[in-house]
């Protein structure tokens, strides 16, 4: 019998058309002999949806005007098994049952840990890292106090809120000038370089600053790496264990790798592929000694995080001080990051079963450990009333 895979992407977020293009790569090719697909779409407002017109990528194009075929849907478990049940009409009718969820997500309101704590909460297995690994992957702050906790090297950086800006600017643009310009600014807890702006002077910090905040509450400013070579290196694995992946140099004519370079690179009338279409060198032009350094680093920013499942690690070399200094991960990176696994010899299609394979095993393992009790306390609380108002009660001990 083969293993029914909710796939979920899309959600309220920035990177909802990322989110889009990463799934259905994913679908395309997970194996259809192991696996029965079932499609799963978070539209912008946040409504649910599934039906096989959501494989065809047509379809989001103009989906407003075409959800009306689609189903829209809700997650309930029910005598141990988890089934996806129409929102409409009189009776919840069942659609399907799903064995385990894949979320295939980026950015805010669904890569950050909130579906995953919604997964979590309903009990159904799914791929990938846990609430706690999520949320530090996504917001870039508490990430790099994690990472410093840990002594791994990070760029010196700035970070406030909003508010705080509003009213302590002058004692903020103090700060991030005793960083030393060049500086990058971004929001704190987006991907895909969105609302990121490269500050050469004090004159363009505050116009950066304004953007960012378009997008977040939390802004974080980011000494900018002099002689830069920027590489990423996956990671698969669990806690317990991690396999790294060939070392990609990126290439990009901007100070950074931008939204243009990962997503719309190929210009009007081509379809984007995503992550796996951005302009790369594999492997790096690195040494064997930094190529090491590299994936050491990223396996530990991986047990650091408590991540899970695939991730895409990020890092900004200095060319001159050969200093390594850890930029981000990516907890789902775009394209799953398919194309640093094939030179190693893992096509997509093993790297996909191996993330559903590994899913299963720590749903398993966890299924192991005590979350509740048996007992319950609340039959031992006297009252000394009839009701709940007002009322006085102790435990029997």
């Amino acid at each position: 019998m083969k293993i029914k895979v909710g796939v979920i992407f899309g959600g309220e977020t920035v990177e909802h058309e990322v989110s889009i293009i990463s799934a259905l790569q994913a679908i395309e090719n997970i194996n259809r002999e192991k696996y029965d697909i079932i499609p799963i779409y978070i539209a912008k407002d946040r409504t649910w949806y599934t039906g096989h017109m959501l494989f065809d990528i047509e379809v989001y194009k103009d989906f407003k005007d075409l959800k009306k075929y689609a189903t829209p849907c809700t997650l309930v478990p029910k005598n141990g098994k988890f089934y996806l049940q129409k929102t409409k009409g009189i009776f919840r009718k069942n659609i399907t049952d799903v064995d385990i969820m894949f979320p295939i997500v980026h950015g805010n309101n669904v890569e950050d840990g909130t579906l995953q704590g919604y997964l979590r909460t309903v009990g159904i297995p799914f791929v990938g890292s846990n609430v706690l690994g999520s949320a530090l992957g996504q917001d870039k702050v508490v990430m790099k106090q994690v990472f410093s906790s840990m002594h791994l090297p990070i760029v010196d950086y700035v970070w406030f809120y909003d508010t705080e800006y509003m009213e302590s600017y002058e004692e903020i643009h103090k700060k991030i000038s005793a960083l030393g310009y060049p500086v990058i600014v971004k929001p704190a807890t987006l991907g895909s370089s969105v609302g990121i702006t490269f500050v050469k002077n004090e004159q363009g910090l505050g116009s950066a600053i304004d953007t960012a905040m378009q997008y977040d509450q939390k802004i974080i400013v980011e000494k900018a790496v002099s002689n830069l070579v920027e590489v990423n290196c996956s990671v698969l694995g669990n806690y317990d264990h991690q396999d790294t992946s060939a070392i990609e140099e990126v290439l990009t004519t901007d100070e950074f790798l931008t939204y243009q370079d990962k997503y719309i690179g190929g210009g009007k009338g081509k379809a984007s592929k995503g992550m796996a279409s951005a302009s790369r060198m594999i492997p790096a032009r690195i040494d064997q000694n930094m190529e090491k350094e590299v994936k050491d680093l990223a396996m530990a920013a991986f047990r650091a995080l408590n991540l899970s499942g695939v991730c895409r690690v990020d890092f900004l070399i200095d060319k001159e001080t050969k200093k390594i200094y850890i930029n981000e991960p990516n907890t789902i990176p775009g394209s799953l990051a398919f194309y640093l696994w094939e030179p190693v010899g893992k096509s997509y299609r093993e790297l996909l079963d191996n993330l559903l394979t590994l899913a299963i095993k720590d749903y398993k393992d966890k299924s192991k450990k005590i979350y509740s009790f048996n007992t319950n306390i609340l039959s031992g609380y006297v009252t000394g009333t009839k009701g709940l108002k007002g009322v006085k009660g102790k435990l029997k001990r």
